[in-house]
């Protein structure tokens, strides 16, 4: 009889502990009275959003239930979190898994690996990742990362067939292992000497796997429509869509010319071809120094000269960061020169020989940004992310809704959330992110549109935005208050082919 209340005993606290072991593992809480931008495009409403652990369940008007917690919009934008196609954090997530300068803009999924220069293997990768992160994260698979994994430092040429054959299975793994597809970066020195041929045939492999083929193109100067002929080419001989890494006309000489590039995509849109693009909200690009001559005749004192000045002068090319030479961080070649007593051009020359650097230039025409950006087929990305010394990695995405919505109004606020959030998602493949709506992820942004801007500056450009209120990834607040709320609920996303 003792035996068996006892079995009685355990038998109802065991049951007690799992019903309350469930109770504690259910969240569910209401963003009321809020101003509903959902992502579509279509114009933002005033309701109610319930949420259950990481999912959107209801969006209306909603009686909160007894104990459930409450949060008041008070009329302020609950918008989907934002989606960065373009982003550089790949080793800064591991160091800083908080990734405050992406959060506090309304950043909740990062895809890492653009221009080429991606993680690999990725499932390592990921495992440094898993359980540690504010955001969601997925990756591609970098072009000029397949190149040196095959043919380490012997890169500045064309690949032979067997080398090819050993990117094309180191590729195929990564696709196994959740890519989005494959990203180039073609101006820089691992991709520079790649034929199209070899582009098309790593095209061919993430074409299979349903990806997308991500390129920061070989010119975005002179030769900006050629690459990007050469960019529609790979695409359609690959037979995979194609996404056009921040495009802009880099230099004076092409200042004015959006439009012919805008005219080479539509056609080719209506064609039936799947071309877009992702542009920064920004007049300066950040690189690194050798790709201010795009012949990469470095010490062909007139070939400098010609760069220097298609960028506005050497006062124009800010040095961001130098190995070699630490104390010119900061400063522009003319300051540089100037300090020396000699030439912009000797000190490109010098650097150059001695290792390189990676540089800001103030090159391009707001002009050309808004006409970019005022097509139905761009997205907002950053092209930055943790530790960028430019301040797109720190302020794009409220630059966009303080400068461009809220000012200038180059377009409206249900269009740059659809930039920000649903149409990234839509262009990888994400079918649970990117909108609010029933069944999605509780991947959200609650912000004051009268108040959101960016701070961050070239002079300071880790100085966080203001005006994003509250940040909730998967359901989980990740910023608030002005700071990281403690919480690392950020997913491994990857690829379903």
């Amino acid at each position: 009889m003792k035996k068996t209340l006892q079995k009685i005993g355990f038998s109802f606290l065991a049951t007690i502990l799992l019903v309350s072991f469930a109770a504690a593992q259910t969240q569910t809480f209401v963003v009321k009275n809020a101003t509903i931008v959902d992502g579509s495009g279509r114009p933002a409403f005033r309701g109610d959003v319930r949420i259950k652990d990481e999912t959107i369940v209801r969006i209306g008007r909603i009686e909160a239930k007894k104990g459930e917690t409450v949060i008041d919009a008070g009329g302020k934008i609950l918008a989907p979190g934002f989606i960065d196609i373009h982003n550089h954090s790949q080793e800064g997530l591991i160091e800083e898994g908080a990734a405050a300068n992406q959060v506090s803009q309304g950043i909740t999924t990062i895809l890492v690996g653009p221009d080429g220069d991606s993680p690999f293997p990725l499932n390592d990768y990921f495992a440094k990742l898993q359980g540690k992160i504010a955001p969601n994260v997925g990756a591609f698979i970098g072009h000029a990362t397949l190149r040196e994994q095959v043919m380490n430092d012997d890169f500045k040429r064309q690949t032979t067939a067997a080398e090819l054959a050993k990117m094309l299975a180191l590729e195929e793994q990564a696709f196994k292992e959740g890519a989005f597809g494959l990203s180039s970066g073609l101006e820089y020195d691992v991709g520079f000497s790649a034929s199209t041929e070899e582009l098309i045939a790593l095209s061919k492999v993430a074409a299979r796997y349903k990806g997308i083929y991500m390129t920061h193109m070989r010119d975005e100067e002179e030769g900006m429509l050629d690459a990007l002929r050469e960019a529609i080419r790979i695409g359609k001989e690959a037979g995979l869509p194609v996404q056009i890494s921040h495009i802009k006309m880099g230099n004076r000489n092409v200042w004015g010319k959006s439009a012919d590039a805008i005219a080479l995509i539509e056609t080719e849109r209506k064609n039936g071809f799947d071309v877009t693009a992702d542009v920064y909200p920004y007049t300066a690009w950040a690189s690194t120094i050798t790709v201010l001559v795009p012949s990469r005749k470095h010490e062909d004192r007139q070939e400098v000269e010609k760069a220097l000045f298609n960028v506005g002068g050497a006062d124009k090319v800010l040095i961001t960061s130098c190995a070699a030479h630490r104390d010119y961080q900061g400063q522009t070649l003319q300051q540089i020169a100037d300090a020396e007593k000699t030439s912009p051009v000797d000190v490109y020359i010098k650097i150059v020989r001695d290792g390189g650097a990676g540089v800001v230039c103030n090159s391009m025409n707001e002009d050309d940004v808004k006409n970019f950006y005022r097509q139905p087929w761009t997205m907002v990305s950053s092209d930055g992310g943790i530790g960028s010394r430019h301040p797109r990695g720190t302020g794009t995405f409220t630059k966009v809704l303080s400068r461009f919505v809220r000012e200038n109004n180059w377009f409206p606020l249900e269009e740059a959330v659809r930039k920000m959030a649903a149409f990234p998602a839509q262009r990888l493949g994400l079918k649970d992110r990117g909108m609010i709506k029933k069944g999605m992820k509780a991947d959200l942004v609650l912000f004051d549109k009268d108040k959101v801007i960016d701070r961050a500056t070239f002079s300071a450009p880790q100085t966080l935005s203001e005006g994003i209120e509250i940040v909730w990834v998967n359901g989980r607040k990740v910023w608030e208050n002005g700071k990281t709320a403690g919480n690392l609920p950020g997913a491994i996303l990857r690829k379903k082919s």
